[in-house]
């Protein structure tokens, strides 16, 4: 695609991604304390839009990623959902489901040229909010998640953090970052 102004700052985010370089800080059940695992993440970005609610038009991004540690044939980790842009509103959303039963919508505000924006959600927040299935709220409960892109030409940075409430560890940050290269 051309220009790509439609999807303001998530322009930069078009196309297929591969990052080899991920760390992730979370709870290991195993051991029974916060550890680090190297990670290797594919990330596939679709445009679409305008999708009109009323007169809102939202240009998105279809996502779909999954991190695998060392040379793993199945991901330890998987997401599929939506990056958004309403250029009017100047605000920027990733909606995104987990497969162990958690779903997020996250957002905050942006210029259409910004290669660097935030983004966030709290439990409970009827706008930007987090939900989860019964097992998680009771045993490790997500209260808040923050994330933060930088985009640079064929690369992209990310560096989020999810807050949650661990039923044997208590409270926990579980951070990733990675940095990814555009290859298609």
């Amino acid at each position: 695609m051309a220009e790509n102004s439609e999807w303001g700052p998530l322009a930069g985010l078009i196309g297929e991604w591969e990052g080899a370089q991920g760390v992730d800080f979370s709870f290991h059940n195993v051991e029974g304390e916060v550890g680090e695992t190297k990670y290797r993440e594919k990330v596939s970005m679709k445009p679409f839009g305008p999708v009109d609610n009323g007169t809102q038009h939202l240009y998105g991004l279809d996502y779909r990623m999954a991190a695998w540690r060392g040379e793993e044939e199945n991901p330890f980790h998987t997401e599929i959902g939506y990056w958004l842009w309403d250029g009017a509103a100047g605000e920027v959303m990733r909606c995104f489901v987990v497969p162990r039963g958690s779903m997020v919508l996250a957002g905050g505000t942006a210029k259409a040229t910004d290669t660097s924006f935030s983004l966030e959600a709290t439990v409970g927040d009827q706008v930007y909010g987090i939900l989860s299935n019964k097992y998680l709220a009771a045993k490790a409960r997500t209260d808040k998640y923050t994330c933060t892109v930088t985009i640079n030409g064929d690369s992209w940075s990310y560096d989020e953090t999810t807050h949650y409430n661990h039923a044997i560890a208590g409270q926990i940050q579980h951070t990733d970052r990675n940095t990814l290269r555009k290859v298609g």
